[in-house]
C-alpha cells in the first residue's frame, strides 16, 4: 500500500500532532489477494473499535532496543495520552498494540515476529514502529499491518486512529526531524532521554541501523537548550544525551559536540541537582575534541563516564568492519580521558566472531581488555544482518564464536573494578528503585551504580553515602546525608507501561560481559548498552510500582538488607568481613527495636480485642 502522504486530501506538509483526519482521507487497503479470513479480521477490528468513543481506547506499547527507541516510545505515548487514549499495561485488555522495534540483531527481530504473530491471533489492531519497518518495509511479517517510520512519530495519533477503524496505513517518508517539545510520558519521571541527532556518518559493514536511521541529522543547539530548560522545570534529575553517534553531532549544521555541551551545561542548576550524561561516541569524532570533552566531563554537573566502542582489538578486523579508526587511536582516547578526568569510567563494546577473525585477532582483543580492565564491557556475538556487506563475508564457525564469547566473558568477570571503594564517602544521585523492593538505585559522578536501603521519598534526590560493601557489578552504600531534598514538581510524567527495551537486547542464553543487562548494539550506537543504567547490578534494576510503600515497609526492607549483606559478603573471599557482618547481626540496633516494639504492640492489641469479645459474649447472655 502507498504511504499515507499519498492518500491525504490537501494535506500539504502533513497534519499537526493530534489533528483528527476524516475517515475518507486515508484509504482502506484494497489488495485483491486478501483471503476471506483477512477480510473478516478487518471487519471485526472495525466493529470492535466503533463500540468505543474514538480517542478513548486503551493502547499497549512494547519497546525493544536502544535509548533512542525508548525516547521515541515516550514521545508517542505522550501524544496518545494527551489526545485521550489510555496507556495499558495489559496487552489482552488493550484495543491496539503499538510495537517499537529494533533491527540491530536477529533475536530482536525474531521477538518482533513473535509478538506480531500473537497480536494477529488475538485479532488485535497492530501498529509497528521503529527501525525494522523503516529499514525493511517489505518484510512478509509486516504485510497487512500499519507501520510508522522513525521520523514520523509526531503523527502517531493519526495512524492509530485509522488503524482502529480497520485501515492499513503507513508513514515512512523521511521529512524533518520530529519536534523536541512534543508531549512525552517518561518511563522514569526523573530521567529525560534527549536525542541530539539521528543517523550517523559511518558505514560499518555489519550495521543495519544506518539503513533505518539514515544519514546524520542534528537538532539545533537552541532547540536542545530549550528542551533542557523545560525538563529541568519538570523535575528531571538526569538528562541522557542519546544518538547513533554523539561525537558526530553538528557536523551537518556547522557546529560540534563541545559547543553543544557547553551550552547545555550552562543551563544546569549550580547545585548539581540535575546531572548530564553524555551518550556513546565513536573514536573518530571524539579524537578531534579530546581535551575539550575532558574539560566538560570534569564539570560538577556532568557524569565522568563515557561509552566508547572499540569492537575489536585487531586493526585487521576494524578495517573489515570499516570502523575508520585504529586500536592505537582508541588507546589515545582512553588514555587521554583517564589522565585528564579524575574518576573517569569508560565502557566499551566487543563483537566476537566477526567474519575473518583469526585466533590472533581474537587474542589481540583479549589482551586489550586485560590491559585496561574496563568496568563495563558489552560482549556480543556477531549476527549477520540481511542487506549489510558483512552478511556476505565468510563466517567464523558458530562453535568458535561461542567459545570466544565465553572466554572473553570469563576474562572480563575476573576483574574487580570497585576494589578500594569500601569505607569511602561519595555523592550519588538517586533516580530508580531496584526490583527487589529493598534498594534505591543511585550513581556516583563516575556513574558507578550504588544500591542503598532508603525510603522512596529519596527518589530524585542527591545524597552522601558511605560505601559499605562491594559487588561485582555495583556497590552497596549507607545514606549519611541528603543533599537535595526533592520538591514535588509537575507530576504529569507517568510511567510508560511495558517498556521492555532490555528484553531483546539481552539474551540470557548468550555469554557476554553483561548477561542481565542489554547487550551492546552491534552498530556501536548509544542504544542498548548505554541505556543500561551503566553497570550490571547484582540486583536487576527495573522500574517498580512505587505505590503502597510506607515507613514499616522501609523498616522491613532495612532489616532484610542486613541479611543480604551477610549472604553476599562471603563471596568476596573475606572471612574477617563475614565475621564482622555476623557480629553486626547479633547487635540490637534501631531496626531490631522497632520491629520488636511493633510485635509487642500488635500482640497487646490482639489480646485486648480478644478480652473485649469475651466480655461482650458474656454480657449478651
Amino acid at each position: 500500500m502507498e504511504d499515507i502522504e499519498d492518500l491525504l486530501i490537501g494535506s500539504g506538509s502533513g497534519s499537526p500532532p493530534g489533528f483528527r483526519l476524516p475517515l475518507t482521507s486515508v484509504g482502506v487497503n484494497t489488495k485483491r489477494n486478501r483471503n476471506k479470513v483477512s477480510l473478516t479480521h478487518k471487519l471485526s477490528q472495525i466493529q470492535d473499535s466503533t463500540s468505543k468513543v474514538p480517542g478513548t481506547q486503551a493502547i499497549f506499547i512494547k519497546t525493544f532496543g536502544c535509548s533512542h527507541n525508548q525516547s521515541d516510545s515516550e514521545y508517542m505515548a505522550g501524544q496518545l495520552s494527551a489526545f485521550g487514549y489510555t496507556l495499558s499495561d495489559n496487552p489482552d485488555e488493550a484495543d491496539l498494540w503499538l510495537i517499537n522495534t529494533c533491527t540491530v540483531k536477529s533475536p530482536s527481530q525474531s521477538a518482533m515476529d513473535t509478538i506480531i504473530s500473537k497480536g494477529k491471533n488475538l485479532n488485535k489492531p497492530l501498529v509497528v514502529a521503529g527501525c525494522v519497518p523503516q529499514g525493511s518495509r517489505d518484510l512478509k511479517e509486516l504485510e497487512g499491518i500499519s507501520i510508522v517510520g522513525v521520523q514520523q512519530i509526531d503523527r502517531v495519533v493519526e495512524i492509530v486512529e485509522e488503524t482502529l477503524k480497520g485501515h492499513e496505513v503507513r508513514l515512512l517518508t523521511r521529512k524533518t526531524l520530529p519536534a523536541l517539545d512534543l508531549p512525552k510520558v517518561r518511563k522514569n519521571k526523573f530521567v529525560e532521554i534527549l536525542p541530539i541527532n539521528v543517523g550517523c556518518l559511518g558505514a560499518c559493514t555489519y550495521c543495519k541501523t544506518k539503513h533505518a536511521r539514515g544519514h546524520l541529522g542534528s537538532y539545533t543547539i537552541d532547540s536542545l537548550v530549550g528542551r533542557v530548560r523545560s525538563v529541568i522545570a519538570d523535575g528531571v534529575k538526569e538528562i541522557w544525551l542519546s544518538s547513533e553517534d554523539t561525537g558526530a553531532y553538528g557536523r551537518d549544521i556547522g557546529v560540534n559536540l563541545p559547543t553543544l555541551l557547553r551550552a547545555l551545561v550552562a543551563e544546569l542548576p549550580t547545585d548539581a541537582s540535575t546531572m548530564l550524561r553524555i551518550g556513546m561516541t565513536n573514536p573518530p569524532f571524539i579524537l578531534e575534541h579530546l581535551r575539550e570533552i575532558a574539560e566538560i566531563l570534569q564539570h560538577p554537573c556532568v557524569y565522568s563516564f563515557l561509552h566508547v566502542p572499540v569492537q575489536s582489538g585487531s586493526d585487521t578486523i576494524l578495517t573489515a568492519m570499516n570502523r575508520e579508526y585504529t586500536v592505537s587511536e582508541f588507546r589515545t582516547v582512553v588514555d587521554t580521558l583517564m589522565e585528564l578526568v579524575p574518576g573517569m569510567q569508560i565502557a566499551t563494546d566487543i563483537i566476537c566472531g566477526f567474519p575473518g577473525e583469526s585466533d590472533e585477532d581474537f587474542k589481540q582483543t583479549v589482551d586489550l581488555i586485560n590491559e585496561y580492565k574496563f568496568p563495563q564491557v558489552h560482549i556480543s556475538q556477531f549476527y549477520p544482518r540481511p542487506g549489510t556487506p558483512a552478511a556476505r563475508m565468510k563466517k567464523v564457525p558458530s562453535n568458535v564464536v561461542k567459545r570466544r564469547s565465553r572466554e572473553l566473558t570469563n576474562v572480563f568477570e575476573a576483574f574487580t573494578p570497585y576494589s578500594g571503594m569500601e569505607g569511602k564517602v561519595d555523592r550519588i544521585w538517586i533516580t530508580d528503585v531496584a526490583s527487589d523492593g529493598i534498594h534505591l538505585v543511585g550513581h556516583t559522578k563516575g556513574y558507578i551504580q550504588v544500591l542503598v536501603a532508603a525510603p522512596e521519598s529519596m527518589l530524585g534526590t542527591s545524597a552522601l553515602v558511605k560505601i559499605t560493601s562491594l559487588g561485582r557489578w555495583s556497590v552497596f552504600g549507607e545514606v549519611i546525608e541528603t543533599i537535595n531534598p526533592l520538591v514535588d514538581n509537575n507530576a504529569s510524567n507517568k510511567k510508560l507501561p511495558n517498556q521492555d527495551m532490555f528484553s531483546l537486547c539481552c539474551n540470557p542464553s548468550k555469554t557476554g560481559g553483561c548477561l542481565d543487562e542489554p547487550e551492546s548494539c552491534a552498530c556501536g550506537n548509544d542504544s542498548c548498552c548505554s541505556q543500561s543504567t551503566a553497570e550490571k547490578s547484582d540486583i536487576s534494576v527495573l522500574p517498580q510500582n512505587q505505590n503502597g510503600r510506607n515507613f514499616f515497609g522501609w523498616i522491613l526492607r532495612k532489616r532484610k538488607q542486613l541479611y543480604r549483606r551477610v549472604e553476599s559478603e562471603p563471596a568476596s573471599g573475606s572471612i574477617k568481613r563475614q565475621e564482622g557482618s555476623l557480629e553486626r547481626m547479633s547487635e540490637w540496633n534501631f531496626v531490631d527495636k522497632a520491629l520488636l516494639g511493633g510485635i509487642f504492640a500488635s500482640t497487646f492489641t490482639i489480646l485486648v480485642l480478644a478480652v473485649a469479645l469475651v466480655f461482650r459474649a458474656v454480657w449478651s447472655h
